[in-house]
């Protein structure tokens, strides 16, 4: 770290603490050559995650979008916001452990839909309804048709592993 009094490139930490928030690091250090103490602040670079729409457009990452998909398909089904939300958490650090930068939104909704499935399956079939883009009552029939295979796979994968 360069000595902002007289420009050294060496110096030693004196003090290490996290901030209130705990995303930085406030270090305390003192140059080698003029033994002045200063001040840095160390935080961790936030990289940008780019979702790439189905039009070739791309967007930052934006939770509350998601989030405010997820409270519409649940309607009245009563599902805590808390619920969503760590869906979402668990979204967003699957894609940011990823390492890549850019996902597309098709990519995005089908994890969502895994996810939602477990949680509940009517609004399982109303966020699925707009991913789709489900255009009459037959799209609806074959998302319906396809889900009690889901159910009973678990069941038996449940039922022999138990």
């Amino acid at each position: 770290m360069k000595c902002p009094f007289c420009g050294y490139l060496d110096s030693r930490v004196i003090d290490s603490r996290q901030t209130e928030e705990g995303s930085t690091i406030r270090r305390r250090r003192e140059c080698i050559a003029c033994e002045k103490r200063y001040t840095t602040y160390e935080k961790l670079e936030d990289v940008p995650l780019l979702v790439v729409k189905r039009d070739g457009s791309r967007q930052l990452f934006d939770r509350s979008k998601i989030i405010n998909g997820l409270i519409r398909a649940g309607g009245k089904q009563k599902i805590p916001l808390a619920v969503f939300e760590e869906l979402v958490d668990s979204l967003e650090r699957e894609l940011r452990n990823s390492f890549t930068q850019e996902v597309t939104s098709d990519e995005i909704g089908q994890r969502v839909l895994a996810k939602l499935y477990e949680i509940d399956e009517v609004a399982y079939v109303r966020f699925a309804s707009v991913y789709h883009k489900f255009k009459d009552i037959n799209d609806f029939k074959e998302a319906l048709a396809k889900m009690p295979q889901k159910r009973e796979r678990t069941e038996k994968r449940q039922r022999a592993e138990g």
